[in-house]
């Protein structure tokens, strides 16, 4: 159960994430934050990003074996980066319509997934 716990807080959180890296870049088409400054946009992405550290904290506390998790230091890593991979794609294909998802991105994903195999094998 720990272990479906720290994915999914791990999911939610590189979710927050990935809208505080990269939300930003769609302000320009919304009418209330066309005049924003620099420092301003930096602000509301710090803010959106408490919310991620809100929830990657508590779920590398709970998936560590230190902890009481099940995975060690590198597996949590890897899950994470596989994760915040995942949630790009999604959002930067729902967001952003001009992006693409090519084969050579498929080919890398493959790539992960085989890093995350060689990672927990034993």
């Amino acid at each position: 159960m720990k272990a479906f716990y720290t994915i999914l807080l791990l999911t939610l959180s590189n979710t927050f994430m990935t809208f505080a890296w990269y939300g930003h870049l769609k302000f320009k088409e919304m009418s209330w934050s066309q005049n924003l400054g620099l420092v301003t946009i930096i602000l509301i992405s710090w803010g959106i990003a408490l919310f991620e550290y809100m929830l990657q904290v508590p779920a590398n506390r709970i998936g560590f074996k230190s902890y009481g998790g099940p995975f060690s230091l590198v597996e949590l890593k890897v899950i994470q980066e596989v994760i915040t991979l995942t949630v790009f794609v999604v959002f930067s294909l729902a967001v952003f319509k001009s992006e693409t998802f090519r084969w050579n991105h498929v080919i890398g994903f493959v790539f992960l997934v085989l890093a995350v195999y060689f990672i927990f094998k034993k």
